[in-house]
This record gives structure tokens, sequence and C-alpha cells, in this order.
């Protein structure tokens, strides 16, 4: 069973119909005890760093995601992904999970002030390394990104990017933890064959 965690910032149903779509048995909860009875993990999350941080506080998950990073797959998606990583930048500074070694930087003061941001729509990914998330996803197939901010300094980690003037950090990983920047759930087909290779990991 997967877990999907509800923390009050994620989009709940568009996640679970899709794993639901590939026949995997998923569960949006918020409590410790389901969350530790499952084989894995789903971060969601979108909206403001700080933000979705102190909401996740809120409900006292912290500790047992750090936890349970240890134990079992966990994938976080857009900022739920964010959150992984040590600090964020936006809008002031926010301790993270430290899962990942990284930070997460505005987008805007890297890329050429022509280009819009958020970095919405569709963008290929490109797999840098090898990976069993990527059992049925080629390089260069599309995903659908909608963020302003992007995780940095975090190559050692980084299984795939994408090019919006500068590299963006699309898919990360450190032990059996991995991070999408982009929406999997909202990424067609490729976005389930992403789901489908975490689900047999």
């Amino acid at each position: 069973m997967i877990a999907i965690i509800d923390y009050g910032v994620g989009n709940l149903f568009s996640l679970s119909s899709s794993l639901k779509f590939l026949g995997l048995d998923c569960l949006v909860t918020s409590k410790k005890e389901e969350i530790e009875a499952s084989e894995k993990i789903i971060l969601p999350g979108v909206g403001a760093f700080g933000d979705a941080m102190a909401k996740l506080k809120e409900t006292g998950l912290v500790e047992t995601i750090r936890e349970q990073a240890g134990l079992k797959p966990l994938l976080g998606i857009c900022l739920g992904m964010q959150l992984l990583f040590e600090k964020s930048y936006e809008y002031g500074e926010h301790e993270g999970l430290r899962l990942i070694e990284g930070v997460i930087a505005s987008l805007a003061a890297d890329i050429n002030p022509d280009l819009k941001v958020p970095h919405m729509g569709w963008n290929r990914l490109y797999v840098l390394r090898d990976d069993p998330i990527f059992r049925y996803f080629k390089s260069g197939e599309w995903v659908y990104y909608v963020h302003s901010y992007y995780a940095k300094n975090c190559e050692e980690s980084t299984l795939a990017l994408s090019e919006y003037d500068a590299p963006v950090t699309g898919l990360v990983r450190s032990g059996l933890t991995y991070g999408a920047q982009f929406h999997p759930e909202k990424s067609g087909e490729a976005g389930l064959k992403l789901l489908r290779g975490f689900a047999e990991l």
C-alpha cells in the first residue's frame, strides 16, 4: 500500500486517481500509524515552502517522515520534493526535512529575464543516470511542470533534468528518497510510467 500524506497542501485527488488507474493500492492519510504500516510513501505539495513546512509540523509528522524515509521508498512531488531539501530561500529562509543535500532557490534569478516564471507547462525530462524508477521511462519524454523555485547544489542526487535556459533539477534520489519537481500525475503516459516504476521499487 502507498500512503499519500495529507497535510492540507496537496493535489490529492489527481494523484490517488493516477495510482488507482494503475491498479495500485493507495491511501490518503495524515495518521502516523498508517504511514508506518505502508510499503511506500508519497509527499505531495503545492504552494509556498514556508507555509507547507509549517502545516507539516502542525500534523506532527515531520519526525515520522524522517524515520520512514530510511526504511521504505518515499517520493516527494513538486513542493513535496522541495521540502525534502535542507532549506529554501522562498520568501525568506526556511529549514526543510534535510533528507537530500541542496537548497531551493529562485528560478528567475538564474534564467533569462525574458522567460516566464513560473516555469509552467510541458518540458522534456532527460535522464542523467540509470535508476529503477526509470524502468518504463525513456529519456526525453515530456512531463508537466508548475514552479517558480527549483533545487540546486544537488548534483550528486540528480537523476534527471530539464532545460529552461538553465538546467532545472527534475528528479532526484538520495537513498530510498526520491523527489520529482514536475507532476507525474499530470504528465500523461510518461508520468504514469514513473509512478509505476516507483511502485515497483
